[in-house]
């Protein structure tokens, strides 16, 4: 008899799912329980049981957009099946862990300034289910981010909240009864490996976690070894992975599309959009659309900064340990400023107005994974080399994956230099709550007029978008100004006048 295994219900707004991977091919033998695909929908990725053990028949291909409720696979049972409780091998010796009659209570963790609740995206641990100190159980995603949940003890797992339970924070997830002993003596066993068959699927298979990050560094799984269960190759591993050096006789294996283009061809491709992609779309579409967003620009001749960096970068770097770039003028400027017009440093939550007496700079920084935008935390008490030890740790950590949720929420204000990719003008769009942005351009000489003569001076083009619902157009331009007159006088910025 054949056993229909359709889309679950993944959430109320989802209507349809994408087959992101199949981890089990079509004819193969699988197990109860066991893991066969990944399906991903725009909010998060979850991964498909069989709910039976038999022989595996696929219906949907990988990358096919499939309805909730409509059938996936088959699973043809079978006399012959790969049984799904194999028979124990642990010696007899082997005592089961003794409850210590503790009960342990995981609660959601505070995961960023302004995020009040979370959902659980996936429970990779089942109800009763012995688990390890520090094994992760549960991914858990909030408005910003996705995150992985530790067990806080060694025991067993009572789960609370089932998938796609929205919690507040503070809110219970599960209990773990805790447990006297190891429980990797008394883990359910593994099949013994008699056969490819029997081979455990997670050897060398990505968590969700980790297949998102290494498809955004573009580095396969068959690369990385797993330090997770059976093999598996858990979230960590997939940060510290290293996309492998390619060699000169792999040119040849270079997919199709890679290929030169054919002069007065008229190829093209499409591609499905990630849920990651989808997100930000949506994110940037509500910035336009719940915002009244508009651009005041001016120019700022940057010879004295020049000037100033060129004459001490050297001592700075001696004394200090890390380099004297124009990032440090520009927090400085933008702090001082920032206190003159605090409406650019507030935000609108309901009807209320919300003003700062610190700023929290956000600064955009590119990553191979992305623009990600951690925050430097009061920038105005901050010291020139110390907002530039902290710009170089905060992209270090950007750059290696490792930043946190708590280091990329809570900002009051952010800065944006596109100069550095050659950008002479745009209109940056706000970082939500936020309701400012500084964009920094390129230094282009241009003739200016100095004192009644043309000279050649060194200019950038600065550009400030902000939310005209809390931030006038007077405010806006002065404070813009003022950013322009501490650049071009950047004593002014020592002195604090």
């Amino acid at each position: 008899m054949a056993i229909s295994v359709k889309v679950p219900s993944v959430g109320e707004s989802i209507t349809e799912v994408t087959i992101a991977n199949w981890i089990r091919q079509n004819g193969d033998m699988v197990r109860m329980d066991e893991v066969i695909a990944e399906l991903e929908s725009e909010k998060a990725t979850f991964e498909l049981t069989a709910p039976a053990a038999g022989k595996l028949i696929v219906k949907k291909q990988k990358g096919d957009s499939v309805p909730i409720g409509e059938i996936v696979c088959e699973i043809e049972e079978s006399v012959n099946a790969v049984p799904s409780a194999p028979a124990p091998v642990a010696p007899a010796v082997e005592k089961a862990p003794a409850p210590t009659g503790v009960v342990k209570e995981m609660k959601v963790p505070a995961v960023g300034e302004s995020i009040t609740e979370v959902t659980i995206s996936n429970w990779l641990k089942k109800d009763g289910d012995l688990v390890r100190l520090d094994e992760v159980i549960a991914e858990v995603e909030s408005e910003k981010a996705t995150f992985e949940l530790p067990a806080e003890a060694t025991g067993i797992l009572r789960i609370v909240a089932p998938e796609k339970s929205t919690l507040p924070i503070g809110g219970l997830i599960c209990r773990i009864e805790v447990t006297d002993g190891a429980v990797a003596a008394t883990a359910k066993p593994e099949v013994p490996a008699k056969s490819d068959t029997n081979a455990a699927y997670a050897q060398g298979h990505p968590s969700p976690a980790a297949a998102k990050i290494l498809d955004e560094k573009g580095i396969p799984a068959s690369s990385v070894a797993g330090t997770g269960t059976g093999g598996r190759i858990t979230k960590e591993d997939a940060v510290r992975a290293q996309a492998p050096a390619s060699k000169p006789a792999e040119a040849s294996k270079a997919p199709a599309a890679a290929a030169p283009v054919v002069a007065g061809g008229r190829g093209k491709r499409a591609e499905k959009m990630t849920s990651l992609r989808k997100t930000i779309s949506k994110r940037l579409v509500s910035v336009k659309n719940e915002t009244a967003m508009l651009t005041t620009f001016n120019e700022v001749d940057m010879k004295p900064v020049m000037d100033m960096r060129a004459k001490y970068k050297d001592k700075f770097k001696e004394k200090y340990g890390v380099g004297l770039g124009f990032m440090s003028f520009f927090t400085k400027a933008v702090c001082q400023a920032l206190r003159e017009w605090p409406a650019v440093n507030a935000q609108i939550n309901g009807d209320e107005i919300i003003y700062h007496d610190y700023c929290d700079v956000s600064i955009a920084v590119s990553t191979p994974r992305g623009l990600v935008v951690p925050v430097i935390r009061n920038a105005e008490l901050l010291s020139f080399d110390q907002i530039e030890s902290e710009i170089a740790r905060l992209a270090a950590r950007g750059r290696e994956g490792k930043l946190s949720i708590e280091e990329m929420t809570g900002g009051t204000f952010s800065i944006t230099n596109g100069g550095v990719f050659g950008s002479m003008l745009s209109t940056p769009i706000l970082n939500p709550p936020q309701s400012a942005i500084l964009g920094m351009h390129n230094i282009v000489e241009r003739p200016v007029v100095k004192d009644g003569q043309i000279v050649i001076r060194p200019v950038m083009y600065l550009a400030l978008s902000y939310d005209h619902r809390i931030v006038d157009g007077r405010e806006s331009v002065s404070f813009l100004v003022r950013v322009k007159e501490l650049l071009e006088d950047p004593g002014r910025l020592i002195l604090g006048i």
